[in-house]
């Protein structure tokens, strides 16, 4: 009977460690530390229903441009730090869906259809120059997305835009920081089938959005063109050889993260009310990149759930321990505990990438 017991224990262990290997300590880490946060929201004062809401909300607006971290890892183009391109295409298709007076959840899919143009050819420039440097991929993309935020700066102040929702006021030229989209497509998504149960609410149609674009990125991936863009990740020299066009794969992969992150900042700015510009972009590459390192994505390996679990676990803590951390010392700390909160999981995110590409 206790030698039965022992090996009942015994495969327990053997089966809690290889769980524990496979989804990675630092990660287990993590969602204890949010698990703690949840349960100790209801004794600091924070009603534990709203943190719930909150964190689903939070992840239901940044799932999709950790998304767009997909395709590049997989074509071997490493992590896409030059995510502010397709960030400025979507709020090229923002600002002039408002200039041209789309209103109401017209004007978010009139948004997404002028961004998608924007999207495909800063997209093809930005692969093409990735295909000139390959080896050197994240330090370019680091340089694309920078530059191309400090170029935006200067141009949402020279751009043409006349709307009086986005001009500044007093001189009627360039556009301001924050413009809100009231009477545009504020919640467009976020209100489709919403669920409110007492302080618990349900973006449910964000969410859907998310996992249509989700499943159509797994549909892709088992392509053949899918197919041939992983190849082409894990082995460029095998791909090249079994009749794959390298170049080409790793352009579609660069278009389509570009593409993915122009509609992400859209569904972020949905479900948060305003368009933000000029360095706005700058602070969203960072968090994108920890999100699905943290899911357990590596340089060259990322999967939907490494996107799903990775987001939910870096906006969980992001959103929880300001709350928390308030709530038990009574003091206003929420900005400068969230960005330490998320420099270190960004620092740790990073670290852990470096760790990989060895």
């Amino acid at each position: 009977m206790n030698e039965t017991l022992d090996k009942t224990n015994m495969s327990v262990r053997d089966r809690l460690s290889a769980f524990a290997a496979s989804f990675g300590l630092p990660r287990l880490i993590i969602a204890a530390f949010l698990l703690l946060l949840f349960i100790a929201a209801p004794f600091v004062g924070a009603d534990f229903w709203t943190q719930i809401s909150n964190t689903i909300n939070r992840f239901s607006w940044n799932a999709v441009m950790v998304l767009a971290m997909v395709p590049m890892i997989h074509s071997g183009c490493g992590l896409n730090f030059g995510l502010p391109l397709g960030i400025i295409s979507g709020l090229l298709g923002a600002t002039l869906s408002i200039e041209l007076g789309f209103t109401g959840p017209f004007s978010f899919v009139m948004a997404i259809l002028i961004a998608t143009p924007f999207a495909l050819i800063l997209g093809a420039g930005y692969g093409w120059l990735l295909n000139k440097i390959k080896g050197g991929e994240m330090m370019i993309a680091t340089y694309v997305g920078f530059s191309s935020v400090s170029f935006m700066c200067m141009m949402w102040l020279l751009l043409p835009y006349k709307s009086p929702t986005m001009v500044w006021g007093l001189s009627g030229k360039g556009l301001r920081t924050t413009i809100s989209l009231e009477g545009f497509y504020d919640k467009v998504l976020a209100n489709i089938l919403q669920i409110n149960i007492g302080n618990l609410s349900i973006p449910t149609g964000t969410l859907l959005f998310f996992a249509l674009l989700a499943f159509g990125m797994w549909a892709f991936l088992h392509s053949k063109t899918g197919t041939a863009m992983t190849a082409v990740g894990s082995n460029p020299t095998f791909a090249k050889a079994a009749g794959v066009n390298v170049d080409r794969s790793r352009l579609l992969s660069v278009i389509l993260s570009t593409w993915l992150a122009a509609v992400g900042i859209l569904v972020y700015e949905q479900g948060f009310g305003f368009v933000q510009l000029y360095m706005a972009p700058f602070y969203m590459a960072l968090p994108a990149v920890s999100a699905i390192l943290i899911g357990g994505a590596t340089v060259n390996k990322a999967t939907i759930p490494n996107v799903i679990i990775g987001t939910f676990l870096f906006q969980g803590i992001v959103t929880m321990t300001p709350t928390v951390m308030n709530s038990m010392i009574h003091m206003d700390m929420s900005e400068v505990i969230r960005v330490v909160v998320s420099q270190g999981m960004i620092l740790y995110a990073l670290t852990r990438k470096t760790e990989a590409a060895k």
